[in-house]
């Protein structure tokens, strides 16, 4: 079992910075703006033989009632909740401020282990820098640099010391689940709906989550990865740096996910953003899921008219199961999961050759390919090339003179004969050589007609013989 580290203090001291370096990524977002990060964000870190889970949190404003920085306040003390080792950020640069005390105050009261770091410490004396921050009363600080990695073995060390060296484990083998959507559809709400938790911050306002946030849980005995990602607008609609940044996030979090649930609102337009959100999904080849939220309440005409559009702008999603729920109030929720672990389960099908075989005999049976001139191209065999999504090669003689239309025919005859539901799946072909074909001319005087190739130089035995005949 790992120890989970936990990283506090208030805003814009380095607690992202210190997240990335501990876990030798770049999954937090990181830039000089004051409560940049407000979900909890958890990682895997090693130092040495010392294994551990360590949990990013937002800036941390105790004495807030409401608003955003509340709810923020109230996920990192979930996250001390969960802590067993408590990691206080201060700013060596800004020096011990009151916020700092009300922080140490709060902390102190949890009853668990905290250790200090000083943080921006590189080019300081250590002795110089810590000195005020003895009055906080938290122990020994420690001078550190999250942003050039000085001191951060020291601490690790120290901070872990009484934690037992953890076992190697494997790479988890289970679902990832990316929920992908526009600003403010419910997202948020539909991952804490799924956990049973107010695990990510769900607020009636776009662009409340700012990272993708990776969330381990289990259902019914299954383990899966639910990934909560920002809202994407249309390109031209982000001018904003951090925008950009959050919307790179959600790209990389579609293509590391196995399946993307795209999450519409019912009470809006279903609007060309997206249809481009899920062409970025099936570009990536990922299993999909699509759920019409806030379909509570909602007119019969309203209803009528979203499935309309549903059908015309979003027509070339068929092959993906279609949901109408309410993340809200629960409605629907739990069939959810049923498409999701079906269209897992398709996207990675090990699809046997011998049956491969059988099912392309079979369709060109059914339905050969079209001349191309005098000759017909010939589909002689296929096997798998990949999963997630599936991938069939086809081999065969002439099969780049086959239409797309053709292809397309091939796709849909092997996703209905393996019976997969939820995925894309890709057919490629790979020609085979003719060996009658003519080969190219040989340019007399060189041993190869390529241009470019270098001459064959000739044995120096025949030289020689050469030159004695001559002088005879």
């Amino acid at each position: 079992m790992k120890p989970t580290l936990v990283l506090v203090g208030r805003p814009n001291v380095g607690k992202s910075t210190l997240f990335n370096r501990l876990t030798k990524t770049r999954d937090a977002l990181v830039a000089d703006l004051p409560g940049l990060t407000r979900d909890r964000h958890y990682g895997n870190g090693k130092v040495g033989n010392k294994s551990y889970l360590v949990v990013d949190t937002g800036g941390f404003e105790p004495v807030v009632k409401d608003g955003i920085m509340h709810e923020m306040a109230r996920q990192t003390l979930q996250a001390v909740d969960e802590a067993d080792v408590i990691l206080f950020i201060v700013d060596a640069r800004q020096g011990l401020t009151p916020q700092d005390k009300q922080i140490a105050d709060q902390l102190r009261k949890t009853g668990r282990k905290v250790w200090l770091a000083v943080n921006k410490a590189e080019g300081m004396a250590r002795s110089v820098v810590t000195a005020e921050f003895y009055e906080l009363g938290l122990g020994d600080p420690m001078a550190i640099s999250a942003a050039h990695g000085d001191g951060l073995r020291e601490l690790i060390d120290v901070v872990l010391g009484d934690f037992p060296e953890a076992s190697a484990e494997e790479d988890p083998d289970h679902p990832k689940i990316a929920i992908i959507g526009r600003p403010n559809v419910g997202k948020s709400t539909l991952v804490n709906r799924i956990l049973g938790e107010e695990r990510v911050i769900a607020f009636d306002a776009p662009g409340t989550t700012r990272d993708s946030i990776y969330i381990d849980f289990e259902r019914e005995g299954k383990p899966y990865t639910i990934i909560d990602t920002a809202g994407v607008r249309k390109k031209g609609k982000v001018t904003e740096a951090i925008e950009k940044f959050s919307v790179i996030k959600t790209l990389q979090a579609v293509e590391d996910a196995n399946v993307a649930v795209l999450v519409l609102d019912a009470r809006q337009e279903i609007s060309d953003q997206d249809a481009s959100l899920a062409g970025f999904i099936l570009e990536c080849g990922r299993a999909l899921v699509i759920a019409v939220n806030k379909w509570d309440n909602l007119p019969e005409d309203q209803r009528t008219r979203i499935k309309y559009e549903l059908e015309r702008k979003l027509s070339f999603l068929a092959f993906a199961k279609l949901h109408f729920i309410s993340a809200l109030q629960g409605n629907g929720v739990g069939g959810l999961f049923a498409s999701i672990d079906k269209a897992y389960s398709s996207a990675m099908a090990k699809l046997a050759t011998p049956k491969l075989i059988r099912a392309l005999q079979l369709a060109v049976e059914k339905q050969q390919p079209p001349r191309a001139g005098m000759f017909r191209p010939k589909l002689r065999y296929a096997h798998q090339g990949g999963s997630n999504p599936p991938v069939v090669v086809v081999h065969g003689t002439s099969l780049e003179h086959i239409p797309d239309s053709y292809w397309r025919y091939l796709e849909h005859t092997f996703v209905k004969m393996f019976q997969l539901e939820g995925t894309p799946l890709s057919v490629q072909y790979k020609r085979n050589d003719n060996p009658f074909a003519p080969k190219d001319p040989v340019i007399p005087g060189r041993t190869s007609s390529q241009p470019g190739a270098r001459r064959k130089p000739k044995p120096e035995s025949k030289v020689k013989v050469q030159s004695r005949t001559k002088k005879r």
